[in-house]
């Protein structure tokens, strides 16, 4: 309890605010008999953690009532826009205010007027009564209302503003917000305000004129179109400003002693917890005492679950712990480190968890560590368990234990889970993929960060040089998290059985696969790229001579305000975009734009196009050269892209140009031991072909089975003429064609590309879906879909949520429908070729083939083949892309091969 110099706080909490968001930021989550309990979760946790957070003594969430307000009667168009609340979040309402009464917190909606008036009301009532208030919403309008003994907290994106906070996000203190709202506008209310008048500009007129009244008063100043649009609006700005005020004054028949906090109803949340599945918070409401007070309640909230920590510092306890993890069905564990690179990291210790609320650290290098047995002899002790195939084990992104685990002389057997990786499947876009994150979301729970327990920066120490009781505490956590993790996500997977099929079959098995590939490597040749990089320094230095002679003088190449202020006032090239901050564009597409006339940008793009090589990789690459292996070794992620394609890092070989010079230089630089050959097969047209089978179009599955140029085929249909009357113009327009489509190109990108205009773009478009309209029905059929269910699939079952797809943001709206239409086909073909890497990963090593995995980019792959192989190996490996997956299409696979990696092409 606060003590008497200290105010009691009263949380109101913005329930309809925090309803919506949730429901469209979770996955389609659901109970057992199959009822909806995404928005359930998400917004039952974020009450939770608000109080075990702040404590609050006085507590109520309040939503919107049923039926129309006074701000209906004042303006009939009043949230015109806003669409019928969805099925899926309606039924999920009345279990909500279950599991907030069950809770013993106080729950308010007051007919005829908005939860954020009845918010105001009693934040006007606490003030008054000397008692502090948080509001916790994702509303701006609350904004209004900070003050000295209010505070604004948006709990789901972790965001606090007192009065400072507010000036600094919205550029008008709290006084001010209504006033700049009734000049922005806000179209999710259908409010309307001052057309084209964003937050910079209300912020620059409040600032000029103090308020609206003096908006209004000074419109005549305002000069130009903006001008002209302020006083269009100014009959209508005193209605928009009365529309966002809050009312201040509803009457409630209530009394804030009735909002102190109280203990749950720990039977009815029992029922609740375990009819809406919450298996995870169930065992914490278990674990709690029987006679939980109000404050021991938020203590048994998430972050405060209760673990014990074992620390295994004896030779009995050490036996005792792997009879243990021997008889158990499925051990959560996890590595700590002097690293984050596995080749370099050193076995610090390892924490294990079998079931919720124990976990077991074992110390093995901690410099302050009395164990009664030595590193080594610990390590050979757990080895047994760890080398076990049949003792199932999980983990959280599992492929740098298992390198780290190689490097210790381990071959880690038995992989049957990884969190991370339920976790991305089951929802690859909800949010990110580490353990603190998963815990956040899928828990509730707080989890200590590395930095908590090794510092920050400079004062940063290595995990072993972290005391022993505090290291098993943070690491002990991680692997109970863990644990609880899969006892949450794993029930969701299996209820999805493509989602199951992705995890089980494609993401688990490719955890060895891509791990044996990250500790091979590839060689490189630090010579050839220092040549490369002494020849790209020339050439820049070049540039930048020519660049400052068009120019009329010296500037700095790399200064987007330098180049504005040559290309749009010395030179007075038309400004063909603004940036957020209404300075005239420098980007990448309208350099490219002036590039077709001006000799300025053109010179600017070359710069920027061989820096950002020399730097990147020409300079990079020689020092990523590990000393132990004397090869480069990246890190492949399968937790990123949300169609599941690999990403990689540190460094990226993804992103290296193959379609210049300069990029295909380096990839010279990529070569193959003595001895041995690089071999490169990738797929051809793979999304294409993709296309085909999934659209079913007849035409498009003729051209493909009968071997067709796929571009030229479809130039023939789109403009009308014979195979062999297409020219080259022709083909790389129908090219265009055939991969913008799959990416939801316009009419207006297509022209662009073309260097065309926009009625032909529309044109081609239209006559490619006459000949293809088994495509278009695809499409269609895709985007329908989407709506209905708020995700697409790939052939394999991968899921992709779509948060925007119902968005009221018409251009968001349209952009998950560009990548509803896409991800099915780029996520396939992703699919796939992990088929392909797991197929042949299994080949190599079942039958000792000479051959090694060294590189997935895009849809290749590259091997290291040892020459009297090299005929038999590239046969095989043909043969298993193109049987990786059945299509209504060959799969068609072509490989090269060569002494480096450009010659493989």
């Amino acid at each position: 309890m606060p003590s008497s110099s200290q105010p009691e706080t009263l949380c109101l909490i913005d329930g309809s605010s925090y309803l919506y968001r949730a429901f469209h930021a979770l996955p389609s989550l659901t109970s057992a008999d199959g009822a909806p309990t995404g928005a359930l979760f998400g917004v039952a946790n974020m009450i939770r953690r608000l109080i075990e957070t702040h404590r609050p003594e006085r507590i109520a969430v309040v939503f919107d009532a049923p039926g129309k307000t006074f701000r209906h009667e004042a303006y009939a168009e009043y949230k015109a826009n806003r669409p019928k609340m969805p099925d899926e979040l309606r039924q999920q309402i009345e279990p909500l205010y279950e599991l907030i009464d069950a809770l013993g917190v106080r729950r308010l909606s007051i007919a005829g007027v908005e939860a954020d008036d009845v918010i105001a009301t009693l934040a006007e009532r606490a003030q008054k009564e000397g008692i502090q208030v948080l509001i916790s919403s994702g509303d701006k309008d609350l904004a209004q209302l900070v003050g000295d003994r209010v505070v604004l907290e948006d709990s789901m994106q972790d965001k606090r503003y007192d009065a400072a906070a507010v000036k600094e996000k919205f550029g008008v203190g709290p006084e001010r917000i209504g006033d700049w709202l009734a000049l922005t506008g806000d179209a999710s209310d259908n409010i309307p305000g001052v057309e084209k008048v964003g937050p910079k500009t209300a912020t620059k007129w409040l600032d000029r004129f103090g308020d609206l009244d003096g908006v209004i008063g000074h419109a005549d100043e305002v000069g130009g179109k903006i001008g002209e649009n302020l006083r269009s609006a100014l009959d209508q700005l005193p209605m928009s400003r009365k529309l966002v005020e809050l009312k201040r004054d509803v009457a409630l028949d209530v009394k804030l002693d009735e909002f102190k906090s109280a203990a749950p109803d720990r039977a009815l949340l029992t029922a609740l917890l375990k009819r809406h599945g919450f298996a995870t918070w169930l065992r914490q409401l278990d674990a709690a005492p029987a006679d939980s007070t109000a404050e021991s309640t938020a203590q048994a909230q998430p972050g405060a679950t209760t673990l014990e920590v074992i620390t295994v510092d004896t030779q009995k306890a050490l036996d005792d712990l792997i009879r243990r993890l021997n008889r158990a069905e499925l051990v959560a564990f996890d590595t700590e480190t002097t690293s984050l690179e596995p080749l370099d990291a050193v076995l610090v210790g390892f924490s294990f968890a079998i079931e919720p609320g124990q976990a077991f650290y074992v110390p093995l290098r901690h410099v302050d560590q009395q164990t009664e047995f030595e590193a080594d002899a610990a390590i050979a002790a757990l080895k047994p368990f760890l080398e076990a195939a049949d003792r199932p084990k999980l983990a959280q992104h599992t492929k740098y234990d298992l390198n780290v685990l190689d490097q210790a002389g381990i071959e880690l057997a038995g992989i049957a889970h990884d969190t991370m990786l339920q976790s991305y499947c089951f929802n690859a876009t909800a949010t990110r993929h580490d353990l603190d994150s998963l815990a956040t979301r899928y828990l509730g729970r707080q989890t200590t960060s590395y930095e908590q327990v090794a510092g920050k920066g400079k004062q940063q120490v290595t995990f072993d040089q972290v005391a022993v009781p505090i290291a098993a505490d943070y690491a002990g956590e991680d692997a109970e998290v863990c644990l609880a993790l899969h006892q949450r996500l794993w029930p969701e997977i299996q209820r999805y059985p493509g989602v199951l099929n992705v995890y089980e079959q494609l993401e688990i098995p490719l955890i060895e696969v891509l791990a044996r590939m990250e500790r091979t490597g590839v060689m490189i040749d630090p010579e050839r790229l220092g040549q490369h990089s002494a020849e790209l320094g020339e050439r820049l230095k070049e540039i930048e001579q020519q660049a400052w002679k068009a120019a009329g003088g010296e500037f700095n190449l790399g200064s987007p305000k330098q180049l504005q202020e040559i290309l749009f006032e010395r030179q007075s090239l038309p400004v063909l975009r603004k940036t957020p901050k209404g300075q005239p564009s420098t980007a990448e597409d309208v350099l490219q734009e002036l590039a077709v006339e001006h000799e300025l940008p053109r010179l600017i793009l070359e710069h920027r196009s061989l820096a950002k090589l020399k730097s990147t990789y020409t300079d990079r690459l020689p020092e990523k050269i590990h000393p132990k292996t004397g090869r480069i070794h990246t890190h492949y992620h399968q937790a990123v892209a949300a169609t599941g394609r690999l990403s990689s890092a540190d460094p990226n070989l993804q992103n290296i140009p193959i379609r210049t010079e300069q990029g295909r230089r380096i990839r010279k630089a990529f070569v193959a031991p003595e001895g041995w050959t690089l071999l490169a097969a990738d797929y051809s047209q793979i999304e294409l072909r993709i296309m085909a089978h999934l659209s079913g179009d007849r035409r498009l599955l003729e051209a493909f089975q009968q071997g067709e140029d796929i571009h030229r085929a479809t130039a023939a249909e789109v403009f009308g003429l014979a195979l062999d009357q297409v020219s080259s113009d022709q083909r790389r327009a129908a090219k265009a064609i055939n991969f913008g489509l799959m990416y939801g190109m316009s009419a207006w990108g297509l022209a662009k590309q073309l260097e065309t205009g926009r009625d032909q773009a529309a044109e081609y478009i239209e006559r490619y879906f006459e000949r293809y309209p088994g495509v278009r029905e695809f499409m269609d059929r895709t985007r329908k879909t989407a709506h209905e269910q708020g995700f697409v699939e790939t052939m394999f079952g991968r899921r992709l949520w779509l948060q925007e797809i119902r968005s009221r943001n018409r251009q968001r709206q349209q952009a998950a429908e560009r990548a509803a239409i896409n991800a099915p086909l780029q996520g396939t073909a992703a699919d796939i070729i992990k088929r392909a890497m797991i197929d042949v990963d299994n080949w190599i090593e079942s039958e000792k083939i000479p051959a090694r995995l060294v590189m997935q980019v895009h849809d290749e792959l590259v091997l290291e083949v040892r020459d009297d192989q090299l005929k038999s190996v590239t046969q095989g490996i043909i043969a298993r892309m193109s049987q990786a997956a059945k299509l209504d299409v060959e799969l068609v696979v072509e490989a090269g091969h060569g002494d480096d990696w450009d010659s493989a092409h």
